[in-house]
């Protein structure tokens, strides 16, 4: 799966255009290295996100294409 599309599904970034903008802008890397919005999104990857000062790094469970919001939080898990 696109990590703009796994950043909205699993609900990290509410929509995909900001997600889009956040990869563009650098502050998304996947295993240590940035990342572009189309690079694939595998179980056990390591995704960070800079928040203006903050950083979420969370581990990825599971892929999937249609998670339900309560379903979302089952995705990741925050390190």
């Amino acid at each position: 799966m696109r990590l703009d599309k796994y950043l909205k599904v699993s609900r990290l970034i509410k929509r995909r255009t900001v997600a889009n903008e956040a990869c563009d802008g650098g502050r998304v890397s996947i295993n240590g290295k940035t990342a572009k919005a189309s690079a694939e999104v595998r179980p056990g990857d390591v995704i960070e996100v800079a928040f203006g000062e903050r950083r979420l790094r969370v581990e990825v469970l599971a892929v999937d294409e249609r998670a339900t919001k309560s379903d979302a939080p089952a995705l990741y898990r925050e390190l």
